[in-house]
């Protein structure tokens, strides 16, 4: 390979620019002398070949944006004339690279330039790798031009054998862009340039065979689409042939929904909103999939039960007689219902059914513990009313669509599920029992409690609009019923649009009656015993529900009774039992284990938890119904304690104020009341609430927390058979508190006999079962000081230093 070199002579030539364009040694190119730039330069070039021999020869440089090339080409002017649209030109043809030097002067009016020319040559013969690259430009070279049906340049290709000229013929390519040809331009090794022009050749020939790849991936796309619709044409006119064959007229289907909607019992405003919809379905065409949208839509409203109405029984006696029948207690409720139906056969004796456009519906929110029987409730409400019956689990629903329905636009939209609760009752006028409402949560989705405020609000749910039907739907006729174990769960708002009734848990009488009538015959059924086989005497029900279940409905009574019959059956499969078998208390130990529930009142007095000074019973609710909660004082040693108070068992913000307030009481009261409060001054006082993994909180233990703590310091005991409920205040007043029925119905439950509450409580008591108030000695205080009278022992107990 020779390297690059410059003839002794310089030449002395005209510049010819070239605007944007590159032309390359070995090419020939018609220039238009209309340019000035370009006359100038041939001009010139001919008025200096008239005193020297040779053709004349110009210096082709590329000019890009007014900046010309380091390296031009020398150019013969071949022959002056005319151009094919009969403008004056001249055909040029590029001899070799020349590099520019400085300028100088020259006759006419061109630019002229001194320059010398670049030897290109390559020596013979040709090196291996370079051997190779020249084959390879032929090959890319030959691909191309065969892909664009230029056989005849092909042989040219083939024929140059100088690398310098095979380089220099990529100059005709088209793809090329200015940047890229003044790059070959200025390249001076044949060999480099060589391999310049082959990798711009591959890469062009990839560009071009994805782009081809692409183009038949669309074309296959539209021969598939022009098939599938020929097709679809097809088979349009061969229904079209059958159903000529078979009598029947075009456009079947959308007359078919036309004739349905007109036929069916619809409210004007639907069947309006239904026919613009069929309206749409006939225009449609059948690849549009807004027919299918349409045709679902037709379907769900035509489904709907527009103007079913259940009639209501008006037997008022005999639908109360129902509900007692299949619920034991809950006077509360079967009372409301009664009302209601009451009013609703008075309403209808005197026309006045519909009034404001608004029906005589109902809205009532079913709060209580979990097993009191809210959710079968519904069921027996639905039987006394003679209207059909829908729960709707509402547990966990996070997405407001649940409630209002999806946006028909979405992909597998669908009515929410009050309108498919419509739906599947068949009726405007059920039972829908929405289970669980305090169980509803919110996330990005929306509030699904929020989208209920209409449906349940009776001024607003007779024009419900649910978001897929888009027309409105009257659900004021409907007897919601809710059910939600914390009230405190239940949005402050949607509350107030429903009547709250409070299920606060069964009496241990009303348990019995319960499963002696209910729970037996459910499970001797679901055990494949006969109600002669097995027999449970009373006696052995009242200690199931005493001392092997304590809660405040019957759920855990129910699994005890269906665990002792499974035993029952099992031993007399394994020829351990015979039958009939009456099943006695002192049969229950053998059968299904040890109590789980013994009253504190049942043990030995030494075992009791309040056989030390400092423990005191209080009374709380929970989300399980009424408990009985133990709150445990001590002193620390001086000499090892810190002065303080300590509290523990995981308690919220408001029990930790009442702690704080019983101290201060006893600190500021202390030798009234004859209590040694120096230690709470130089000892800590530590107060702990047992289970301490469960949260608790609220104000109604503050009694109960100056009690222990008074216990504590005057080394009295508190009394076994006394629990006790209140609010205390920094003066010792004793304030009211709520949940005064499921408190006193977990007192008697734990065997408590003697119960203090506050006095502004004692309206309450009204609502306590009378069986429960005979066996409680109920004591209404105003003064913390009462109280301690009332709960403390005589008897002082002396504890060690540190407790």
């Amino acid at each position: 390979m020779a390297a690059e070199s410059s003839t002794s002579t310089p030449l002395t030539l005209p510049v010819l620019p070239l605007d944007d364009e590159v032309v390359l040694p070995g090419m020939v190119v018609p220039l238009d002398l209309n340019d000035a730039d370009v006359r100038a330069a041939v001009e010139a070039a001919q008025a200096a070949a008239r005193s020297e021999p040779g053709k004349p020869r110009v210096l082709l440089v590329p000019r890009i944006d007014g900046t010309y090339a380091r390296t031009g080409v020398l150019g013969t002017v071949e022959q002056v004339g005319r151009l094919a649209d009969g403008d004056p030109g001249a055909l040029i043809r590029g001899r070799g690279r020349v590099r520019i030097g400085a300028g100088t002067t020259g006759p006419g009016a061109a630019l002229w330039v001194e320059g010398t020319r670049v030897d290109e040559t390559v020596p013979e013969p040709l090196p291996g790798q370079v051997a190779e690259l020249v084959k390879e430009y032929k090959a890319l070279a030959t691909s191309w031009l065969r892909k664009r049906g230029a056989w005849q340049v092909v042989d040219r290709v083939q024929a140059i054998d100088d690398v310098s000229a095979l380089a220099d013929n990529s100059g005709y390519s088209p793809f090329l862009t200015t940047d890229q040809k003044v790059e070959l331009l200025e390249t001076a090794d044949p060999v480099a340039r060589l391999k310049l022009a082959t990798e711009q050749l591959r890469e062009h020939l990839a560009e071009q065979d994805v782009a081809e790849s692409i183009a038949k991936d669309v074309q296959e796309g539209v021969d598939k689409q022009q098939r599938e619709f020929l097709l679809r044409r097809q088979l349009e006119a061969v229904r079209k042939e059958l159903r000529e064959l078979n009598g029947e007229k075009d456009g079947e289907e959308s007359d078919d929904y036309r004739a349905r909607v007109e036929a069916a019992d619809l409210p004007e405003k639907v069947r309006e909103a239904a026919l613009k919809e069929v309206d749409k379905l006939e225009r449609a065409s059948d690849q549009s999939p807004e027919g299918s949208w349409i045709r679902t839509w037709l379907d769900t409203v035509l489904e709907l039960p527009w103007n079913e109405r259940t009639e209501d029984e008006y037997d008022i006696r005999g639908a109360r007689a129902v509900l007692d029948a299949e619920h034991a207690g809950l006077d509360d409720v079967k009372e409301r219902i009664t009302e209601y139906l009451a009013v609703r056969k008075r309403r209808s004796d005197r026309g006045l059914g519909v009034v404001g456009g608004r029906r005589g519906g109902a809205v009532l929110a079913l709060v209580g513990p979990p097993g009191v029987g809210k959710t079968s409730l519904g069921e027996s409400v639905a039987h006394a009313m003679g209207r059909k019956f829908v729960r709707v689990a509402l547990g966990g629903v996070r997405d407001e669509a649940e409630i209002r329905g999806h946006r028909r636009t979405y992909v597998g939209a669908l009515p929410g599920r009050i309108v498919r609760a419509i739906k599947e009752a068949g009726s405007m006028n059920p039972v829908v029992l929405l289970d669980e409402i305090d169980k509803v949560g919110s996330d990005f989705r929306g509030d699904p409690a929020a989208a209920l405020l209409e449906v349940l609000d009776p001024a607003q749910n007779h024009t419900f609009r649910d978001h897929y039907l888009e027309v409105e739907l009257d659900l004021s006729d409907v007897v919601f019923l809710a059910t939600a174990n914390v009230l405190e769960a239940i949005p402050e708002a949607l509350l107030d649009r429903m009547e709250l009734v409070r299920l606060d848990g069964y009496t241990e009488d009303e348990k019995v009656v319960i499963a002696r009538d209910h729970l037996l015959p459910r499970q001797l059924e679901r055990a494949g015993l006969a109600s002669d086989e097995v027999t449970l005497d009373e006696g052995a029900l009242r200690r199931l529900a005493g001392e092997y279940t304590r809660e405040a409905g019957v759920r855990n009574l129910e699994r005890s009774i269906a665990r002792l019959l499974r035993k029952v059956a099992a031993q007399h499969e394994l020829g351990d039992r015979e039958l009939p078998f009456t099943v006695t208390q002192e049969d229950l130990r053998g059968l299904i284990g040890r109590p789980h529930h013994v009253p504190e009142s049942a043990q030995d007095p030494a075992e009791r938890r309040t056989a030390v000074p400092g423990v005191a019973t209080g009374l709380a609710v929970t989300g399980a119904g009424g408990d009985v909660l133990y709150v445990e004082a001590s002193l620390a040693d001086p000499e090892t304690g810190a002065a303080g108070l300590t509290l523990t068992g995981q308690l919220g913000d408001v029990m930790k104020e009442s702690a704080q307030i019983a101290l201060s009481f006893l600190r500021s009261h202390g030798a009234e009341l004859e209590l040694p409060v120096g230690d709470l001054k130089d000892r800590g006082v530590h107060i702990h609430f047992p289970a301490g993994a469960v949260p608790k909180d609220g104000p109604s233990a503050g009694v109960t927390m100056t009690t222990a703590l008074a216990s504590l310091l005057s080394g009295r005991l508190v009394r076994t058979d006394v629990a006790m409920t209140g609010e205390v205040s920094l003066t010792g007043r004793v304030l009211p508190i709520g949940g005064v029925k499921q408190k006193l119905l977990a007192a008697h439950r734990a065997g408590v006999t003697t119960v203090i509450i506050p006095k502004r409580n004692e309206p309450d008591l009204d609502d306590v079962p009378a069986e429960v108030l005979d066996k409680l000695d109920v004591h209404t205080v105003t003064d913390v000081r009462q109280v301690l009278e009332l709960a403390l022992s005589e008897a002082e107990v002396k504890l060690p230093a540190a407790v």
